[in-house]
Protein backbone atom coordinates (compact mmCIF):
# COMPACT_ATOMS: atom_id res chain seq x y z
CA UNK A 1 0.00 0.00 0.00
CA UNK A 2 2.67 2.58 0.97
CA UNK A 3 4.09 2.23 -2.43
CA UNK A 4 0.96 2.92 -4.21
CA UNK A 5 1.29 5.45 -6.72
CA UNK A 6 -1.27 7.97 -5.08
CA UNK A 7 -0.22 7.54 -1.86
CA UNK A 8 3.06 8.27 -2.78
CA UNK A 9 1.83 11.34 -4.74
CA UNK A 10 -0.38 12.97 -2.00
CA UNK A 11 2.79 13.05 0.55
CA UNK A 12 5.05 14.17 -1.61
CA UNK A 13 2.29 17.23 -2.17
CA UNK A 14 1.73 17.45 0.93
CA UNK A 15 5.86 17.83 1.90
CA UNK A 16 6.65 20.07 -1.35
CA UNK A 17 3.31 22.30 -0.10
CA UNK A 18 5.12 22.20 3.91
CA UNK A 19 8.46 23.13 2.77
CA UNK A 20 6.73 26.15 1.05
CA UNK A 21 7.42 25.33 -2.77
CA UNK A 22 4.45 26.82 -4.75
CA UNK A 23 1.71 25.07 -4.78
CA UNK A 24 0.72 24.90 -8.34
CA UNK A 25 4.77 23.58 -8.52
CA UNK A 26 3.85 21.17 -6.28
CA UNK A 27 0.80 19.86 -7.86
CA UNK A 28 2.28 19.24 -11.13
CA UNK A 29 5.52 17.43 -9.71
CA UNK A 30 3.47 15.30 -7.75
CA UNK A 31 1.27 14.43 -10.97
CA UNK A 32 4.09 13.81 -12.82
CA UNK A 33 5.82 11.56 -10.43
CA UNK A 34 2.45 9.31 -9.94
CA UNK A 35 2.20 8.76 -14.02
CA UNK A 36 6.01 7.76 -13.66
CA UNK A 37 5.17 5.12 -10.84
CA UNK A 38 2.32 3.84 -12.44
CA UNK A 39 4.31 3.60 -15.63
CA UNK A 40 2.72 6.08 -17.84
CA UNK A 41 4.54 8.06 -20.76
CA UNK A 42 5.81 11.62 -19.92
CA UNK A 43 3.96 12.87 -23.19
CA UNK A 44 0.89 10.66 -21.76
CA UNK A 45 1.27 11.74 -18.29
CA UNK A 46 1.07 15.61 -19.27
CA UNK A 47 -1.78 15.03 -22.30
CA UNK A 48 -3.43 13.72 -19.30
CA UNK A 49 -2.95 17.09 -16.55
CA UNK A 50 -3.82 19.68 -20.12
CA UNK A 51 -7.51 17.57 -20.58
CA UNK A 52 -8.01 17.18 -16.97
CA UNK A 53 -7.41 20.61 -15.96
CA UNK A 54 -10.37 21.79 -18.67
CA UNK A 55 -12.90 20.31 -15.80
CA UNK A 56 -12.59 23.13 -13.65
CA UNK A 57 -12.56 25.63 -16.14
CA UNK A 58 -16.49 27.00 -14.97
CA UNK A 59 -15.00 27.30 -11.35
CA UNK A 60 -11.59 29.24 -12.51
CA UNK A 61 -13.94 31.82 -14.90
CA UNK A 62 -16.17 31.80 -11.70
CA UNK A 63 -13.31 32.93 -9.30
CA UNK A 64 -12.14 35.08 -11.88
CA UNK A 65 -15.19 37.07 -12.44
CA UNK A 66 -16.22 37.09 -8.84
CA UNK A 67 -12.88 38.91 -8.01
CA UNK A 68 -13.98 41.32 -10.39
CA UNK A 69 -17.24 41.70 -9.06
CA UNK A 70 -15.77 41.81 -5.35
CA UNK A 71 -13.07 44.88 -6.56
CA UNK A 72 -16.52 46.73 -8.34
CA UNK A 73 -18.33 46.29 -5.26
CA UNK A 74 -15.60 47.48 -2.81
CA UNK A 75 -14.48 50.17 -5.26
CA UNK A 76 -18.21 51.70 -4.60
CA UNK A 77 -17.66 51.82 -0.89
CA UNK A 78 -20.81 49.15 0.00
CA UNK A 79 -18.10 46.65 1.47
CA UNK A 80 -17.04 49.14 3.49
CA UNK A 81 -20.07 50.32 5.02
CA UNK A 82 -21.13 46.47 5.54
CA UNK A 83 -17.87 46.12 7.38
CA UNK A 84 -18.25 49.07 9.58
CA UNK A 85 -21.88 47.68 10.41
CA UNK A 86 -20.31 44.98 11.54
CA UNK A 87 -17.95 46.42 13.54
CA UNK A 88 -20.61 47.98 15.53
CA UNK A 89 -22.47 44.95 15.83
CA UNK A 90 -19.77 42.98 17.46
CA UNK A 91 -18.81 45.97 19.66
CA UNK A 92 -14.96 45.42 19.71
CA UNK A 93 -15.11 41.23 20.75
CA UNK A 94 -12.79 39.17 18.46
CA UNK A 95 -14.37 36.49 19.25
CA UNK A 96 -17.55 37.32 18.08
CA UNK A 97 -16.35 38.61 15.19
CA UNK A 98 -14.60 34.64 14.45
CA UNK A 99 -18.25 33.18 15.07
CA UNK A 100 -20.10 35.28 13.40
CA UNK A 101 -18.03 34.92 10.10
CA UNK A 102 -18.60 31.20 10.93
CA UNK A 103 -22.28 31.41 10.67
CA UNK A 104 -22.05 33.76 7.66
CA UNK A 105 -19.94 31.05 5.87
CA UNK A 106 -22.69 28.30 7.18
CA UNK A 107 -25.30 30.32 5.11
CA UNK A 108 -22.79 30.41 2.27
CA UNK A 109 -23.52 26.65 1.88
CA UNK A 110 -27.56 26.40 2.68
CA UNK A 111 -29.70 29.37 3.49
CA UNK A 112 -28.08 31.31 0.16
CA UNK A 113 -25.82 29.16 -1.34
CA UNK A 114 -22.87 31.09 -3.14
CA UNK A 115 -20.14 28.59 -1.68
CA UNK A 116 -16.98 30.99 -1.48
CA UNK A 117 -18.21 33.84 -2.93
CA UNK A 118 -19.09 36.00 -0.47
CA UNK A 119 -15.48 35.68 0.88
CA UNK A 120 -13.25 38.07 -1.61
CA UNK A 121 -16.07 40.49 -1.44
CA UNK A 122 -16.48 40.89 2.70
CA UNK A 123 -13.45 39.37 4.29
CA UNK A 124 -10.99 41.89 2.54
CA UNK A 125 -12.51 44.94 4.32
CA UNK A 126 -12.91 43.06 7.31
CA UNK A 127 -8.95 42.66 7.70
CA UNK A 128 -7.69 46.31 9.14
CA UNK A 129 -10.49 45.79 11.87
CA UNK A 130 -8.86 42.15 12.80
CA UNK A 131 -5.33 43.83 12.89
CA UNK A 132 -6.44 46.49 14.93
CA UNK A 133 -8.71 43.43 17.19
CA UNK A 134 -4.94 41.23 16.76
CA UNK A 135 -7.18 38.40 15.57
CA UNK A 136 -5.24 35.05 14.65
CA UNK A 137 -6.39 34.81 11.24
CA UNK A 138 -5.60 31.18 11.57
CA UNK A 139 -8.63 31.26 13.96
CA UNK A 140 -10.69 32.89 10.78
CA UNK A 141 -9.45 30.45 8.44
CA UNK A 142 -10.82 27.64 10.49
CA UNK A 143 -13.91 29.82 11.36
CA UNK A 144 -14.86 30.02 7.01
CA UNK A 145 -13.09 26.28 5.98
CA UNK A 146 -15.93 24.92 9.25
CA UNK A 147 -18.65 26.82 7.40
CA UNK A 148 -17.57 25.68 3.97
CA UNK A 149 -17.70 22.08 5.26
CA UNK A 150 -19.31 20.82 7.66
CA UNK A 151 -23.06 22.46 6.49
CA UNK A 152 -23.28 20.01 3.30
CA UNK A 153 -21.92 16.78 5.28
CA UNK A 154 -24.63 17.54 8.15
CA UNK A 155 -27.86 19.84 6.59
CA UNK A 156 -30.16 18.50 4.04
CA UNK A 157 -30.25 21.76 2.43
CA UNK A 158 -28.38 24.17 -0.52
CA UNK A 159 -25.20 21.81 -1.16
CA UNK A 160 -25.37 19.80 1.86
CA UNK A 161 -28.73 18.09 -0.22
CA UNK A 162 -26.43 17.92 -3.09
CA UNK A 163 -23.98 16.13 -1.26
CA UNK A 164 -26.44 13.91 0.68
CA UNK A 165 -28.05 12.85 -2.86
CA UNK A 166 -24.74 11.43 -4.38
CA UNK A 167 -24.08 9.33 -1.44
CA UNK A 168 -27.64 8.24 -1.80
CA UNK A 169 -27.51 7.57 -5.64
CA UNK A 170 -24.33 5.41 -5.13
CA UNK A 171 -25.01 3.34 -2.27
CA UNK A 172 -28.28 2.72 -3.90
CA UNK A 173 -26.44 1.92 -7.23
CA UNK A 174 -24.11 -0.50 -5.17
CA UNK A 175 -26.66 -2.50 -3.79
CA UNK A 176 -27.40 -0.92 -0.79
CA UNK A 177 -30.61 0.95 -0.21
CA UNK A 178 -31.17 4.31 2.10
CA UNK A 179 -33.29 7.29 1.66
CA UNK A 180 -31.83 10.86 1.76
CA UNK A 181 -32.92 11.60 5.33
CA UNK A 182 -31.22 9.01 6.81
CA UNK A 183 -27.72 10.72 5.70
CA UNK A 184 -27.69 13.74 7.74
CA UNK A 185 -28.60 11.29 10.57
CA UNK A 186 -25.49 9.09 9.98
CA UNK A 187 -23.80 12.29 10.04
CA UNK A 188 -24.38 14.05 13.48
CA UNK A 189 -21.61 12.82 14.73
CA UNK A 190 -18.51 13.73 12.30
CA UNK A 191 -20.58 17.41 12.29
CA UNK A 192 -20.42 17.30 16.12
CA UNK A 193 -16.50 16.53 15.49
CA UNK A 194 -16.05 19.46 13.57
CA UNK A 195 -17.97 21.92 16.07
CA UNK A 196 -15.61 20.86 18.95
CA UNK A 197 -12.27 21.14 16.36
CA UNK A 198 -14.09 24.84 16.04
CA UNK A 199 -13.97 25.61 19.29
CA UNK A 200 -11.08 24.46 20.20
CA UNK A 201 -9.25 26.55 17.02
CA UNK A 202 -11.35 29.85 19.09
CA UNK A 203 -10.79 29.35 22.41
CA UNK A 204 -7.44 27.33 22.77
CA UNK A 205 -5.29 27.50 20.22
CA UNK A 206 -5.13 30.50 18.57
CA UNK A 207 -7.22 32.32 21.12
CA UNK A 208 -4.11 34.71 21.83
CA UNK A 209 -3.50 37.69 20.13
CA UNK A 210 -1.25 38.30 16.63
CA UNK A 211 0.31 41.62 15.13
CA UNK A 212 -0.22 42.37 12.20
CA UNK A 213 0.78 45.39 10.19
CA UNK A 214 -2.66 47.45 10.41
CA UNK A 215 -3.55 50.92 9.19
CA UNK A 216 -5.75 52.57 11.57
CA UNK A 217 -9.41 51.59 11.63
CA UNK A 218 -11.92 53.26 13.93
CA UNK A 219 -13.57 50.37 15.86
CA UNK A 220 -15.49 52.36 18.49
CA UNK A 221 -19.10 53.43 17.14
CA UNK A 222 -18.49 57.00 19.16
CA UNK A 223 -15.18 57.41 16.88
CA UNK A 224 -16.94 56.69 13.38
CA UNK A 225 -16.84 59.49 11.27
CA UNK A 226 -16.85 57.76 7.82
CA UNK A 227 -20.24 58.69 6.64
CA UNK A 228 -22.38 55.66 6.29
CA UNK A 229 -25.37 56.94 4.46
CA UNK A 230 -26.23 54.57 1.46
CA UNK A 231 -26.00 56.41 -1.84
CA UNK A 232 -27.37 55.47 -5.98
CA UNK A 233 -23.98 53.67 -6.09
CA UNK A 234 -24.88 51.26 -2.97
CA UNK A 235 -27.98 50.03 -4.26
CA UNK A 236 -26.70 49.44 -7.21
CA UNK A 237 -23.79 47.60 -5.95
CA UNK A 238 -26.56 45.34 -4.17
CA UNK A 239 -28.55 45.17 -7.14
CA UNK A 240 -25.67 44.00 -8.68
CA UNK A 241 -25.13 41.69 -5.74
CA UNK A 242 -28.50 39.94 -5.91
CA UNK A 243 -28.85 40.19 -9.85
CA UNK A 244 -25.73 37.64 -9.38
CA UNK A 245 -27.08 35.62 -7.01
CA UNK A 246 -30.28 35.08 -8.59
CA UNK A 247 -28.79 33.54 -11.88
CA UNK A 248 -26.87 31.82 -9.96
CA UNK A 249 -29.37 29.74 -8.64
CA UNK A 250 -32.19 29.83 -11.32
CA UNK A 251 -29.55 29.47 -13.98
CA UNK A 252 -26.80 27.42 -12.14
CA UNK A 253 -24.15 29.61 -13.91
CA UNK A 254 -22.13 31.29 -10.90
CA UNK A 255 -20.05 32.97 -13.77
CA UNK A 256 -22.90 34.22 -15.69
CA UNK A 257 -24.57 35.80 -12.54
CA UNK A 258 -20.66 37.70 -11.87
CA UNK A 259 -21.29 38.92 -15.25
CA UNK A 260 -24.37 40.24 -15.13
CA UNK A 261 -23.20 41.73 -12.05
CA UNK A 262 -20.47 43.77 -13.46
CA UNK A 263 -22.98 44.83 -16.62
CA UNK A 264 -25.46 46.42 -14.33
CA UNK A 265 -22.91 48.23 -11.79
CA UNK A 266 -21.24 49.61 -15.60
CA UNK A 267 -24.58 50.22 -17.17
CA UNK A 268 -26.15 52.05 -14.03
CA UNK A 269 -22.85 53.86 -13.51
CA UNK A 270 -22.16 52.79 -10.47
CA UNK A 271 -18.67 52.40 -11.47
CA UNK A 272 -17.55 53.99 -14.52
CA UNK A 273 -16.90 52.28 -18.12
CA UNK A 274 -13.15 53.17 -17.76
CA UNK A 275 -12.04 51.52 -14.93
CA UNK A 276 -13.57 48.24 -16.03
CA UNK A 277 -10.30 47.44 -16.94
CA UNK A 278 -8.95 48.20 -13.59
CA UNK A 279 -11.84 45.94 -12.02
CA UNK A 280 -10.81 42.85 -14.21
CA UNK A 281 -7.31 43.53 -13.47
CA UNK A 282 -7.95 43.67 -9.67
CA UNK A 283 -10.21 40.54 -9.92
CA UNK A 284 -7.12 38.45 -11.99
CA UNK A 285 -5.20 39.96 -8.87
CA UNK A 286 -6.96 38.55 -6.34
CA UNK A 287 -8.71 35.47 -7.83
CA UNK A 288 -6.24 34.78 -10.39
CA UNK A 289 -3.74 32.16 -8.53
CA UNK A 290 -7.21 30.76 -6.84
CA UNK A 291 -8.65 30.08 -10.31
CA UNK A 292 -5.04 28.91 -11.49
CA UNK A 293 -4.85 26.37 -8.42
CA UNK A 294 -8.33 24.89 -9.64
CA UNK A 295 -7.21 24.40 -12.56
CA UNK A 296 -3.73 22.58 -11.79
CA UNK A 297 -5.23 20.45 -9.68
CA UNK A 298 -8.09 19.18 -11.21
CA UNK A 299 -5.33 18.08 -14.13
CA UNK A 300 -3.68 16.50 -10.97
CA UNK A 301 -6.60 14.41 -9.96
CA UNK A 302 -6.97 13.40 -13.45
CA UNK A 303 -3.71 12.04 -13.47
CA UNK A 304 -4.42 10.50 -10.02
CA UNK A 305 -7.01 8.65 -11.45
CA UNK A 306 -5.24 7.72 -14.78
CA UNK A 307 -2.64 6.06 -12.71
CA UNK A 308 -5.86 3.55 -11.47
CA UNK A 309 -3.74 3.63 -8.22
CA UNK A 310 -7.02 4.93 -6.38
CA UNK A 311 -9.20 1.47 -6.76
CA UNK A 312 -5.81 -0.26 -5.75
CA UNK A 313 -5.66 1.49 -3.39
CA UNK A 314 -8.98 0.62 -2.02
CA UNK A 315 -8.59 -2.92 -2.18
CA UNK A 316 -5.24 -3.06 -0.70
CA UNK A 317 -6.90 -1.68 2.37
CA UNK A 318 -9.91 -4.10 2.05
CA UNK A 319 -7.39 -7.28 2.26
CA UNK A 320 -5.57 -5.55 5.47
CA UNK A 321 -9.31 -5.07 7.47
CA UNK A 322 -10.13 -8.87 8.21
CA UNK A 323 -13.57 -9.11 10.13
CA UNK A 324 -12.96 -6.37 12.82
CA UNK A 325 -15.21 -3.77 12.26
CA UNK A 326 -12.42 -1.05 13.85
CA UNK A 327 -9.79 -2.17 11.88
CA UNK A 328 -12.30 -1.76 8.53
CA UNK A 329 -13.78 1.56 10.02
CA UNK A 330 -10.42 2.31 10.39
CA UNK A 331 -8.87 1.91 7.49
CA UNK A 332 -11.70 2.89 5.31
CA UNK A 333 -11.96 6.58 6.60
CA UNK A 334 -8.72 7.10 6.40
CA UNK A 335 -8.20 5.91 3.01
CA UNK A 336 -10.78 8.68 2.02
CA UNK A 337 -8.36 10.98 3.51
CA UNK A 338 -5.42 10.48 1.10
CA UNK A 339 -8.40 10.02 -2.27
CA UNK A 340 -9.90 13.06 -1.27
CA UNK A 341 -6.80 14.80 -0.88
CA UNK A 342 -5.35 13.65 -4.25
CA UNK A 343 -8.59 13.94 -6.08
CA UNK A 344 -9.58 17.13 -4.44
CA UNK A 345 -13.24 17.16 -4.34
CA UNK A 346 -15.35 15.28 -1.64
CA UNK A 347 -18.27 15.53 -3.72
CA UNK A 348 -15.79 13.53 -6.35
CA UNK A 349 -14.47 11.21 -4.43
CA UNK A 350 -18.21 9.50 -3.24
CA UNK A 351 -18.84 8.00 -6.64
CA UNK A 352 -15.41 6.36 -6.57
CA UNK A 353 -15.65 4.62 -3.20
CA UNK A 354 -18.78 4.05 -2.89
CA UNK A 355 -18.51 0.89 -5.48
CA UNK A 356 -16.02 -0.77 -2.94
CA UNK A 357 -17.15 0.60 0.29
CA UNK A 358 -20.89 -0.40 0.35
CA UNK A 359 -20.00 -4.18 0.02
CA UNK A 360 -16.82 -4.64 1.76
CA UNK A 361 -19.12 -3.07 4.73
CA UNK A 362 -22.20 -5.25 3.94
CA UNK A 363 -19.72 -7.93 4.10
CA UNK A 364 -18.06 -6.61 7.26
CA UNK A 365 -21.61 -6.53 8.74
CA UNK A 366 -21.93 -2.55 8.92
CA UNK A 367 -26.05 -1.34 9.06
CA UNK A 368 -26.82 1.11 6.38
CA UNK A 369 -26.75 4.10 8.64
CA UNK A 370 -22.98 2.98 9.86
CA UNK A 371 -21.88 2.56 5.82
CA UNK A 372 -23.11 6.23 5.37
CA UNK A 373 -21.21 7.68 8.13
CA UNK A 374 -18.23 5.74 6.87
CA UNK A 375 -18.50 7.08 2.81
CA UNK A 376 -19.57 10.87 4.16
CA UNK A 377 -16.46 11.04 6.47
CA UNK A 378 -14.56 9.45 3.86
CA UNK A 379 -15.74 11.60 1.26
CA UNK A 380 -15.59 14.82 3.61
CA UNK A 381 -11.90 14.06 4.81
CA UNK A 382 -9.43 15.94 3.37
CA UNK A 383 -11.74 18.52 2.04
CA UNK A 384 -10.33 20.31 5.07
CA UNK A 385 -6.57 20.78 4.73
CA UNK A 386 -5.99 19.92 1.30
CA UNK A 387 -3.56 22.71 -0.19
CA UNK A 388 -5.78 22.37 -3.26
CA UNK A 389 -9.37 22.35 -1.90
CA UNK A 390 -12.00 25.38 -2.51
CA UNK A 391 -12.42 24.88 1.48
CA UNK A 392 -8.93 26.05 2.18
CA UNK A 393 -8.21 28.35 -1.02
CA UNK A 394 -11.66 30.14 -0.75
CA UNK A 395 -10.77 30.88 2.90
CA UNK A 396 -6.76 31.93 1.54
CA UNK A 397 -8.06 34.17 -1.24
CA UNK A 398 -10.18 37.19 1.27
CA UNK A 399 -7.44 36.72 4.15
CA UNK A 400 -4.46 37.14 2.16
CA UNK A 401 -5.32 40.32 0.23
CA UNK A 402 -2.55 42.21 2.25
CA UNK A 403 -0.21 39.19 2.23
CA UNK A 404 0.25 38.89 5.24
CA UNK A 405 -1.28 35.16 5.18
CA UNK A 406 0.16 31.88 4.10
CA UNK A 407 -1.83 29.80 2.00
CA UNK A 408 -0.08 26.37 3.72
CA UNK A 409 0.58 27.40 7.13
CA UNK A 410 -2.04 29.46 7.86
CA UNK A 411 -5.05 28.32 6.52
CA UNK A 412 -4.35 24.46 5.53
CA UNK A 413 -2.24 23.26 8.67
CA UNK A 414 -4.68 24.65 10.80
CA UNK A 415 -7.89 23.50 9.39
CA UNK A 416 -6.04 20.12 8.57
CA UNK A 417 -5.02 19.48 12.42
CA UNK A 418 -8.26 21.00 14.12
CA UNK A 419 -10.82 19.10 11.47
CA UNK A 420 -9.18 15.91 10.03
CA UNK A 421 -8.30 14.40 13.45
CA UNK A 422 -11.65 15.03 14.86
CA UNK A 423 -13.49 13.88 12.00
CA UNK A 424 -11.51 10.32 12.00
CA UNK A 425 -12.25 9.97 15.55
CA UNK A 426 -16.32 10.83 15.27
CA UNK A 427 -16.80 8.71 11.81
CA UNK A 428 -15.21 5.33 13.55
CA UNK A 429 -17.29 6.21 16.70
CA UNK A 430 -20.04 6.99 14.59
CA UNK A 431 -19.38 3.57 12.01
CA UNK A 432 -18.81 1.44 15.58
CA UNK A 433 -22.49 2.41 17.22
CA UNK A 434 -25.10 2.92 14.38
Amino acid sequence: MLMNPVVISVILMTALCLMRLNVILSLIISAISAGILSGISINEIMSTFIKGMGDNTETALSYILLGALAVAIHKTGLADILARKIVKLIKGKSVVLVILIAVISIFSQNLIPVHIAFIPILIPPLLGVMNKLKIDRRAVACSLTFGLQMPYMCIPAGFGLIFHNIIRDQMNANGMNIHTDMVWKAMVLPGIGMIIGLLVAIFITYRKDREYIYEDICIDEVACTLDENMNKKHYISMVAALSALTVQLTLGSLPLGALLGIIIMVSFRAIKWGDVDEIVSGGISTMGFIAFVMLVASGYGAVIRATGGVETLVQSGSTLMGSSKLIAATIMILLGLIITMGIGTSFGTIPIIAAIYVPLAASIGFSPMATIALIGTAAALGDAGSPASDSTLGPTSGLNADNQHNHIWDTCVPTFLHYNIPLVIFGIVGALIF
